[in-house]
């Protein structure tokens, strides 16, 4: 007999079974309905990750921090991540674009609108790569001195502009608290109305020539000293304000070790906030004590470092080549690639677990296909008998009844496949439709692709096949002498 013989007979036995092999061919669509489903689930997600990677350009991102102790290195030996460490970077093969993490605290006003935000400096180079690209509304600025800034949405929110082309022309008061040196002195001669004379007609001066007396004179001055200049560094901030143009509404990036502020400003045109003195951050002001560069001219950025830089990298040149040049130079480095890599291992994972659940489904479907093919056996002993006596082999008939195993699995694979993507399909309706109600960002929580689609046929028919293996066998060793003879 041949295949197509097989199958036409197989169909036909079926066919004349119309009960029993729907309710068998039903726990096969149930069980490949619940693999497909769950699958789908972690390919949707797994869909979802890749594509935010992809749309912003974090596939060809890296972030770059100084040593810290907690990886066990020399703090005193590594080298600071400032201006020069910038041109060593900026100078690795396969680095297109380098530029730091340069963020202060701000006050914006927008109409009768005043909160507190942060923002960041960046080049327009910067903008122009895909992690900025996700513009909502309007522009980019034209380039790094232009008077202009970019919101983002949740900004513009929060200032009363739902939507965003209507925030676009506006103009945004940007205020900045700064500590200068001119203020910490000027507590140090004059503090609450005291002055330095008040405090030397408290000095005995016959005293000074008394060791002991004249310690403590110098330690109670020092100590006034420094407490009034902090005082005046601290609290006697001074006000930098400018007014910019709001030029474009940017979708907020998600956190983590993206750190994009919600205002951005030209890099030129932030100078003017970040050279009239320091912010009023105390983390600011003793990073630039603990780097020396407390007493620099404002103007003088050589001795400014950076908590972190964002390298946009080749996508042509393979990111651990760059990792590793990077690491050479004695700075630390996370890589977006990298982490993708980790996801993909971890969805894995989730898949091979997800896939155990629907695959013990369909061991449990199968048992049904050996209880059908059992019960076939029995109740077609005359036709394996006639079979036999026609010539058909234990091979054949053998054949036969895995063909017939086969049939009822492709077509539970099929249905269940078609079934399991309807299932999907509602609930991701539904769920969009909950995101949209709560103002969640929607999302495809489900995916159907090929290699599932063939994953799934590949499971189905091969596991009814297997399950049909003892019937097969069991009919090719029926006598056909006692099948006829019983009959």
């Amino acid at each position: 007999m041949t295949l197509r013989d097989l199958v036409v007979i197989s169909t036909g036995n079926l066919w004349r079974m119309k009960l029993r092999a729907f309710l068998t061919i039903s726990g096969i669509v149930i069980a490949i309905a619940a693999f497909v489903s769950m699958l789908s689930f972690g390919a949707g997600n797994q869909e979802y990750i890749s594509r935010q990677f992809n749309d912003l350009g974090l596939f060809s991102t890296m972030q770059v921090f100084p040593k810290n102790k907690s990886n066990g290195s020399d703090t005193a030996s590594s080298p600071k991540l400032d201006n020069t460490a910038l041109e060593k970077i900026s100078s690795v093969p396969g680095v297109n674009l380098v530029y730091p993490y340069d963020a202060f605290t701000v006050k914006v006003k927008l109409g009768d609108s005043l909160i507190d935000s942060k923002a960041q400096a960046l080049p327009t180079a910067a903008i122009r790569t895909k992690l900025f690209s996700r513009m909502r509304s309007g522009r980019a600025f034209f380039d790094d001195s232009s008077r202009e800034v970019i919101v983002s949405d949740v900004l513009a929110k929060k200032l009363g502009f739902n939507l965003p082309d209507s925030i676009i022309g506006k103009s945004l008061i940007i205020s900045v608290r700064v500590s200068t040196i001119d203020s910490g002195l000027g507590h140090i001669l004059v503090d609450r109305g005291e002055t330095v004379m008040d405090r030397l007609k408290r000095i005995k001066f016959d005293s000074l020539f008394n060791s002991r007396y004249r310690s403590y004179v110098i330690r109670t001055e020092m100590n006034e000293t420094v407490k009034r200049f902090l005082n005046g560094f601290i609290n006697a901030q001074q006000v930098v304000s400018d007014t910019l143009m709001i030029c474009g509404v940017r979708e907020l990036l998600p956190s983590g070790q993206l750190r994009v502020e919600p205002i951005i400003i030209p890099i030129t045109t932030a100078t003017r906030f970040s050279t009239s003195g320091l912010g009023g951050s105390p983390v600011e002001i003793f990073t630039a004590m603990s780097s020396g560069s407390l007493f620099s001219a404002p103007e003088d950025k050589s001795g400014k470092t950076f908590s972190q830089i964002t390298i946009d990298l080749d996508p042509h040149i393979l990111y651990k080549s760059v990792k590793d040049s990077i690491e050479a130079l004695g700075f630390r480095t996370f890589s977006f690639a990298e982490q993708f890599e980790q996801i993909q291992k971890a969805f894995f994972y989730f898949d091979l677990a997800l896939g155990v659940v629907g695959l013990i489904a369909l061991i449990t479907a199968s048992l049904g296909i050996v209880n059908t093919m059992v019960m076939s056996i029995t109740e077609r002993k005359r036709e394996i008998g006639v079979l036999k006596s026609l010539g058909a082999d234990e091979f054949e008939i053998r054949g036969l009844f895995l063909v017939e195993s086969g049939v009822i699995g492709f077509i539970g694979t099929i249905v269940g496949i078609l079934f399991g993507w309807t299932i999907t399909r509602i609930v991701s309706i539904i769920a969009r439709m909950y995101m949209s109600s709560e103002g969640i960002p929607e999302m495809e929580l489900f995916a159907l692709p090929m290699w599932l689609v063939l994953i799934a046929l590949g499971v189905g028919i091969g596991v009814s096949v297997l399950a049909g293996f003892y019937p097969a066998a069991r009919a090719s060793r029926v006598d056909p002498v006692e099948a006829l003879r019983n009959d």
